[in-house]
């Protein structure tokens, strides 16, 4: 592996069944396969980096909140503008809904299309067209 590259994220979800149908829908969509499961979180990966989703009995908060300070939001390479689109017209379906309507698929600027879309538990995701 190349020193540096990102190993993981892991991001700790108010409720692992609604993390399951939004991130695995997402993530498997992007490439990412399932790679570890246990009774509080799953994983998935791609290229060696892998996304975690964990219910922790530990958590300090009941929510997530993207505009408090920590992580707003991931950004991930989402394949073409077609692939891009179509992965934005299919979100609504799998726990996803499209922020930035009004400005989408250029809400990052005229030259910058992306899909940017946020779960029911607030969290935040791009998916970038390469």
């Amino acid at each position: 592996m190349s020193r540096g590259r990102l190993h993981h994220v892991e991001l700790w979800v108010p409720s692992l069944a609604r993390a399951e149908v939004s991130w695995g829908w997402l993530l498997t969509t992007l490439g990412y396969a399932e790679h570890q499961r246990w009774s509080a979180g799953v994983s998935w990966i791609l290229d060696g980096a892998y996304v975690v989703v964990e219910q922790s009995p530990a958590m300090g908060a009941g929510a997530h909140d993207r505009l408090a300070p920590g992580l707003n939001h991931l950004a991930f390479h989402g394949g073409t503008r077609a692939e891009v689109d179509r992965l934005a017209e299919a979100a609504s379906a799998h726990g996803w809904s499209l922020m930035f309507a009004d400005r989408h698929p250029h809400a990052g600027g005229p030259d910058h299309h992306a899909a940017y879309l946020e779960n029911e538990d607030g969290y935040e995701v791009e998916v970038v067209a390469s």
